[in-house]
């Protein structure tokens, strides 16, 4: 019998980093997947990782797995097609290393997504975005730090991790200034900058004084910002943002919001949706159209230009005061 530990060293070698030549963050994705099955699978079976075989691994264990991650771990329905879909990916490599096996992978394979609801996106308004600006303090120096931060994100709408990743170097405050980052599936791109945007980050790279490749947003140590210490400073400050505009404190304000915030701005400004995928990084259009969704003001315009159908409403007419005694016995 096949053990999984080789299988599994070959996945991660071969596999993803040789032949696919996988991304850091997707290989640190299909490990964090595979640390929790092991680690579920040791509890179930009482049997080490290194010495699993691979029939172990069959479908019916598999799926009480991503049961766990429902249950137990109160994982989302997208965090469990992702962990899935890692595991998806092992099984189809194992049936072409192994096709002794080839019917335990096709069952494992055979295990689908689950298809979850899609709630509207969540987006600020011009005086939630105005408020939140006002949040940081920039009398000080991570004030002036974060309030660069916010602008940035408001006006490109960059992900957390483009945002974590940018230098110096990748802000040019020249005629048609930009900002270039590496965005998901390894794919660069540039973005514009406004004329407000260009102009706090010109103040802030001369208050930074960092070298080509130093992060552009460090710590006062100066490494890059950790995903977690920009997701609670946005949180710190949309709290703050809350005393004076209380409709902050009914949304949950995160850097993926505020990209949100960043397309819908676009979307009323009349830009199509093709230019705001470009603008997003958005591999597929089809995604772009969350926010043609989530957008009530297109939908009233749109409304508006309609031929509305004339409609008499009926008259309610109440009923005898002994039938209604009657029927409420």
């Amino acid at each position: 019998m096949t053990l999984v530990a080789a299988l599994l060293e070959a996945f991660f070698t071969e596999r993803l980093q040789h032949q696919r030549n996988a991304s850091p963050h997707t290989i640190a994705a299909y490990r964090d997947t595979f640390r929790l099955l092991l680690t579920f699978v040791q509890d179930r079976l009482h049997k080490p990782p290194s010495a699993l075989l691979l029939a172990d691994l069959d479908a019916a264990l598999v799926a009480s797995f991503l049961q766990h991650l429902e249950k137990q771990r109160r994982n989302s329905m997208r965090t469990r097609n992702a962990r899935l879909a890692a595991i998806h990916s092992f099984f189809r490599f194992v049936a072409l290393q192994e096709p002794a096996h080839s019917w335990t992978c096709q069952r494992v394979l055979a295990i689908p997504t689950k298809k979850f609801e899609r709630k509207l996106i969540t987006s600020l308004t011009r005086a939630e975005q105005e408020a939140l600006l006002a949040a940081p303090d920039q009398t000080t120096w991570l004030g002036r730090r974060d309030h660069a931060i916010l602008m940035l994100l408001l006006q490109t709408g960059l992900r957390v991790s483009e945002l974590r990743d940018l230098r110096c170097a990748d802000v040019v405050l020249t005629t048609g200034a930009h900002v270039r980052c590496r965005g998901k599936g390894r794919k660069q791109r540039i973005t514009p900058l406004t004329r407000p945007t260009a102009a706090v980050l010109r103040t802030w790279l001369s208050e930074r004084a960092g070298c080509p490749g130093d992060p552009l947003f460090p710590t006062r140590s100066g490494r890059p910002l950790s995903r977690d210490a920009i997701e609670h400073r946005l949180a710190t400050y949309a709290k703050t943002a809350a005393a004076t505009c209380p409709s902050l404190s009914a949304k949950k304000v995160t850097a993926h919001t505020l990209r949100h915030t960043a397309a819908m701005q676009l979307l009323h400004a009349g830009v199509d949706t093709t230019v705001i995928a470009l603008w997003l990084g958005h591999e597929k259009v089809d995604t772009t159209q969350i926010y043609l969704h989530a957008d009530l003001a297109i939908k009233e315009r749109a409304l508006a230009r309609t031929t509305q159908r004339p409609a008499q409403p009926g008259r309610y007419r109440p009923p005898d005061a002994v039938l209604a005694y009657l029927e409420s016995l």
